[in-house]
C-alpha cells in the first residue's frame, strides 16, 4: 500500500476509472452480441435496429475515452458489413 497521500488518491481514482471503463465495455459488448445473435437468427430488421444501438454505444464509449476512435470505427464497420451481407 502506498504511503504518500497523492499516491493513495491516485489508487482510488484509478479504481474508479477502471470500474467505469469495465462497465462501459461490458454494455458495448452486450450491444454487439445482440447484433450478432440477430444476424445468426437471420432477422434482418432486428439486426438493423441492434446495429443502431451498438453504433451509438460505441460512439458514447469513444467519446468517454474507453475505446480509440479507429477501434470503434472498425467495430461498427464490421458489424454494418455483416448486416448488409444478410
Amino acid at each position: 500500500m502506498a504511503n504518500i497521500k497523492s499516491a493513495k488518491k491516485r489508487i482510488l481514482t484509478n479504481q474508479k476509472r477502471a470500474a467505469r471503463n469495465k462497465s462501459i465495455k461490458s454494455s458495448v459488448k452486450t450491444q454487439i452480441k445482440k447484433v450478432t445473435t440477430a444476424i445468426a437468427a437471420g432477422d434482418k430488421e432486428a439486426a438493423k435496429a441492434a446495429l443502431v444501438n451498438a453504433g451509438s454505444a460505441l460512439a458514447r464509449a469513444t467519446s468517454k475515452g474507453v475505446y480509440h476512435k479507429n477501434t470503434s470505427s472498425r467495430k461498427i464497420s464490421r458489424l454494418a458489413q455483416a448486416v448488409n451481407k444478410m
